[in-house]
């Protein structure tokens, strides 16, 4: 099983910018598409958005525009620049390995090994 940890999160104000980061010590996070999902007080658990392993990106419609997910090899670390935070984006963020597939097929139930997850706040 993969071994993920987060970083990154924090407390902002509302429009701010926060960079997550997902890295194993173990593992190539290369041979994964990787996944942020997102879970508030009360709510279950979402996808936020993935990033398949041939460097696609995906995004929920309420995150694009805002968020945007990358790779860097070299660090063996996959990102997450939250730009223009929101009220509704306040929850704790983990990110997950899915499978090698074709980005066309990647859902979200396809996805496991979630780290522990990192809290973002966003409070004014």
């Amino acid at each position: 099983q993969v071994q993920l940890v987060e970083s990154g999160g924090g407390l902002v104000q509302p429009g701010g910018s926060l960079r997550l980061s997902c890295t194993s010590a173990a593992f190539n996070l290369d041979g994964y598409t990787i996944g942020w999902f997102r879970q508030a007080p009360g709510k279950e658990r979402e996808g936020v958005s993935f990033v398949s392993t041939s460097d696609t990106p995906y995004y929920e419609p309420f995150v694009k525009g805002r968020f945007t997910i990358s790779r860097d090899s070299a660090k063996n670390t996959v990102y997450l620049q939250m730009n223009y935070l929101e009220p509704d984006d306040p929850a704790v963020y983990s990110c997950a390995t899915a499978p090698v597939m074709p980005w066309e097929l990647v859902s979200w139930a396809d996805f496991g090994s979630w780290g522990q997850g990192t809290q973002v706040t966003v409070s004014s």
